[in-house]
């Protein structure tokens, strides 16, 4: 468990775990296997690669079958303007 989490740091999916990694001269990197087992990855897996601000973010790619109700409970109130319907 990494530092963050040990001091239980969350975010909104769960505990923060920070891993280091080395980029390879080609350009690969190894997920480590705490991650991998925490969000299910298999290999040969598709994910998306996001270049945010100054980091890299991996989101995995999930079937939409398999994301039926992930927004279950989720608060669809909004506030509007008088003159809108």
């Amino acid at each position: 468990m990494g530092v963050l989490a040990s001091i239980g740091l969350s975010t909104y999916f769960g505990l923060i775990d920070m891993e280091t990694v080395t980029l390879s001269p080609k350009f690969q990197v190894v997920i480590p296997q705490a991650v991998r087992e925490a969000l299910g990855l298999r290999g040969g897996e598709k994910l998306r690669v996001i270049s945010y601000a100054d980091r890299v973010e991996f989101i995995p790619v999930r079937p939409m079958k398999q994301m039926r109700g992930f927004l279950r409970g989720m608060d669809t109130t909004l506030v509007r303007e008088p003159d809108r319907l």
